[in-house]
């Protein structure tokens, strides 16, 4: 009889932290304990605490153990599997000292336990390479109670009445989405497409979901080809996500022989099938035109819309498409009914939202919190805060087609309607917090650096509209900007969101609108001081010695790769060695420098 289960994550976090070997040491110090008849371990998916990764849950007692290394395991097995006693050490409390709980239980976490997990519901519970395990979690049950309890269209107006939008950064309606493409149901051929691409920077919400419960998608996909009349469904994925495509191939290999794809499901005639089509990782892609057009094997571009692609979509056929965080919510509000979720969330913005929650914070990882949760409970309480005493100064949401929330605005409430006020955009949920050493001239050109790379140039908006902004801001990160390149920056970011043909340069200049409407004195900076604020921008950066301070150790000559760091013949009061300078015509702007003075000599500005 199973007494106990050593959950061990297998998101790509952990993976890449080296999950496998411990797992594989669990079950290998099991058996050499005798437990192996006791104690099971379960490879999952993503707890979300990637911080502290790898991660290992044991139940039923829950205790969280984080950062852990195959020499812990021994002990973790010995101690707490054998003899009861968990390993202190290496309990959630003890591994995260900044932000300590007061409880080794997982729901006890600061981090968990204001969460509301509906879209990973099953992320880090189940193992998302066994279907008996998806099925004992109420899988397939939704998809049951559709075939056999409701019609197409009641379907489709349960999805309505829920009020969920989608959740790959527009936030259209789903069921006005479904409901668009459901006519003629059975005389024309249909498709269910998945946006797995998630090109977002920092972003791994579907990919942490195809890892973990991919089962999931499966499900609400099927249920979406019996609303619209659908009898193939295609699931667009980037190459560079291995273990979610290998898991999700797995599920839907496990799904076609419990009959749960293919033929006739349930025994209700209905048919409804799903492949894999891989990515090569083209941000453009994640547009929907451009994707079906790369699923049919064409470069990935976009095309003028109208026709919409519930109209004419993939092969020129009626099609749904939606991320997958938006399928995830399918089964549950199918099962627990619309008016359950619609009681989560915000009038315009119900049910949950994941975030990818990265950068200057405590607690990088994954998080998934009602609609119109608060950006500064996300990342005070949730997160962690800001490490190192640092301030928080603005956070990026919605990835390079975003903008940047300042400081004031951090009591926000997170929801689609919101966020386009203040300037951003809820994009697919990658949330970056920045503090008092970014430069936010430097953000908004590192967002529209990639953007332009990512451009297919097929219109001329995007593909030199934004070539010119970003000319310009590298013209005043470096020193040579004037006044009249701010009218500039706006009016040919305005220009290129009324032109460009699609939604990546429709929203490419809204890094550049949101730190220009936010913070704007950092540009001013730039222009008419030629300093950065956050010392950042090398070019504006002048490092200096102090001659009164220096003891003329040469520390900090020892150090310089550009031997920029010569000795003068000044000898300051009280020091016996002559003191140092920086040749600013051979420094480099390393920084190397500043952290091996101890008397706080050099200074950056």
């Amino acid at each position: 009889m199973i007494r106990a289960h050593v959950l061990c994550c297998g998101g790509t976090g952990c993976t890449s932290s080296g999950s496998p070997k411990i797992q594989s040491a669990f079950q290998a110090e099991i058996e050499k304990n005798g437990l192996a008849d006791e104690i099971k371990v379960v490879q999952t998916g993503c707890f979300g605490l990637c911080a502290l990764g790898p991660v290992v849950i044991v139940y039923p007692d829950g205790t969280f153990y984080s950062n852990v290394t195959v020499d812990d395991v021994a002990e973790i097995v010995s101690e707490h599997l054998l003899k009861g006693r968990v390993v202190e050490r290496l309990v959630y409390n003890e591994t995260n000292d900044d932000h300590a709980a007061e409880h080794a239980s997982l729901n006890d976490t600061t981090f968990y336990k204001s969460q509301m997990r509906v879209a990973l519901r099953n992320c880090g519970v189940i193992n998302p390479e066994s279907i008996e395990e998806y099925i004992a979690m109420d899988g397939y049950a939704a998809l049951g109670k559709v075939l056999t309890e409701m019609t197409p269209d009641e379907v489709i107006q349960t999805i309505l009445d829920s009020g969920l939008r989608g959740r790959g950064g527009a936030g259209f309606p789903t069921g006005m989405k479904w409901k668009f493409a459901s006519g003629n149901r059975g005389n024309v051929q249909k498709y269910v497409c998945c946006n797995a691409d998630e090109g977002d920077l920092g972003a791994f919400m579907d990919r942490s979901v195809l890892e973990g419960d991919p089962h999931a998608l499966i499900e609400a996909m099927a249920i979406a080809g019996y609303a619209i009349g659908a009898d193939q469904g295609y699931v667009y994925v980037r190459a560079e996500y291995p273990i979610a495509v290998q898991r999700l191939q797995i599920a839907i290999d496990q799904a076609r022989e419990y009959g749960l794809l293919g033929k006739d499901i349930f025994g209700t005639g209905f048919n409804f099938d799903l492949d894999i089509r891989l990515g090569a990782g083209a941000f453009v892609c994640g547009e929907e035109t451009a994707l079906m057009t790369s699923i049919e094997g064409k470069r990935g571009e976009p095309r003028p819309r109208p026709p919409f692609p519930a109209v004419k979509g993939l092969f020129g056929k009626p099609t749904v498409l939606n991320n997958v965080e938006t399928y995830a919510n399918i089964p549950r509000i199918i099962l627990l009914g619309a008016d359950w979720f619609k009681s989560i969330g915000t009038e315009k913005s119900k049910g949950t939202k994941v975030f990818a929650l990265g950068g200057k914070i405590r607690n990088t990882g994954l998080v998934e919190v009602p609609m119109g949760t608060t950006l500064r409970h996300i990342i005070e309480e949730i997160g962690g805060g800001i490490p190192n005493g640092k301030k928080f100064k603005a956070a990026q949401t919605g990835g390079p087609s975003g903008g940047c929330i300042p400081a004031h605005l951090i009591d926000t409430p997170i929801d689609y309607d919101n966020l386009l006020e203040i300037g951003s955009m809820m994009g697919s949920g990658g949330l970056i917090v920045m503090d008092e050493d970014n430069c936010m001239v430097d953000i908004a050109r590192f967002f529209l650096d990639f953007t332009v790379d990512e451009s297919c140039g097929k219109c001329t908006p995007c593909r030199v509209g934004t070539k010119r902004l970003l000319e310009i801001l590298d013209k005043i990160i470096s020193g040579n900007g004037e006044m009249e390149d701010l009218d500039r920056l706006e009016e040919l970011s305005n220009y290129i969101k009324s032109a460009s043909l699609c939604g990546l340069g429709q929203t490419a200049p809204n890094p550049v609108l949101s730190t220009l409407r936010y913070f704007r004195e950092e540009y001013i900076a730039h222009i008419v001081d030629k300093k950065c604020p956050a010392g950042v921008c090398k070019k504006l950066v002048q490092f200096t010695i102090d001659a009164e301070k220096c003891i003329g150790c040469g520390m900090c000559a020892k150090n310089c790769p550009a031997s920029a760091i010569v000795r003068t013949d000044y000898v300051a009061p009280g020091h016996k060695l002559a003191s140092f300078k920086i040749d600013s015509s051979k420094c480099v702007k390393c920084g190397a420098c500043l952290p091996t003075c101890k008397f706080k000599a050099i200074s950056k500005g």
